[in-house]
């Protein structure tokens, strides 16, 4: 035991010593702020890195619009030509006419479905809820079972039709999907709530109370039920009356 304590000591004291007079001090120091440095720069990197990603997808955006109005105008120069070489005096009547009320114009543009979600995306970050629950419902109308539908596509395009405040219908249609097919769902709650207050706001009291009673018994510690209990209170209320 003895020796034990006395290798102890001496090695406590060659630490000492190290620290002391060997530098030690100051090449642990030097370690720390180059820990220190390494993870600043890499959270910098990380900031940076989000900003150009950011950047890239309003560049792909505004490439896609170039690509389709591009084609587009290439199909009419094309169109009017063959008119001319025959001789015809009729307008174009093979290339679609842009509808001023539809913001997705597919027939004239031919999107992709990645590019749908992509400016369905952006215009709901950016609250043009508009065009963005067009790109949305465009998407899962012409293509409902393709990869990119998915729990969290619906869940964007209920809440982007939902906020156009005209859209409910839309709104209602994409978050049934959802609370049907994924039960599961991070977004399972959220897209209970929207679509108890789409119903609401369509006057469907019978399918509102029905869905809200979900939030009732299961969820009554939740901001979803502080929002909707006061519908579920006013519309009990005007039934019992």
């Amino acid at each position: 035991m003895k020796i034990f304590l006395l290798l102890c000591f001496l090695c406590s004291g060659y630490v000492y010593a190290l620290w002391k007079y060997g530098g030690l001090d100051q090449s642990v120091l030097a370690k720390w702020n180059a820990q220190f440095e390494y993870e600043k720069k890499s959270l910098e990197l990380a900031r940076d890195n989000r900003k150009l990603m950011a950047q890239v997808s309003d560049l792909k955006y505004q490439l896609s619009e170039l690509q389709a109005k591009n084609k587009f105008i290439s199909a009419q120069m094309e169109n009017s030509k063959t008119e001319k070489s025959a001789g015809a005096e009729r307008s174009i009547a093979s290339v679609p006419k842009i509808k001023t009320d539809d913001l997705v114009n597919f027939e004239v543009y031919k999107w992709t479905p990645d590019k749908l979600l992509a400016i369905g995306e952006k215009e709901l970050h950016h609250k043009n809820y508009e065009k963005s629950a067009q790109f949305y419902n465009e998407l899962i109308d012409r293509f409902p079972k393709h990869k990119l539908v998915s729990d969290r596509v619906l869940f964007g395009a209920g809440v982007a039709a939902y906020e156009t405040g005209k859209r409910y219908d839309w709104s209602e249609k994409h978050l049934e999907k959802l609370v049907k097919n994924y039960p599961k769902s991070e977004f399972y709650r959220g897209a209970k709530l929207w679509l108890a207050l789409a119903q609401y706001n369509q006057g469907n009291q019978e399918k509102f109370l029905a869905t809200v009673e979900e939030f009732r018994l299961k969820y009554r510690n939740t901001e979803e039920w502080k929002i909707l209990s006061r519908y579920y209170e006013d519309i009990s209320y005007k039934i019992k009356k």
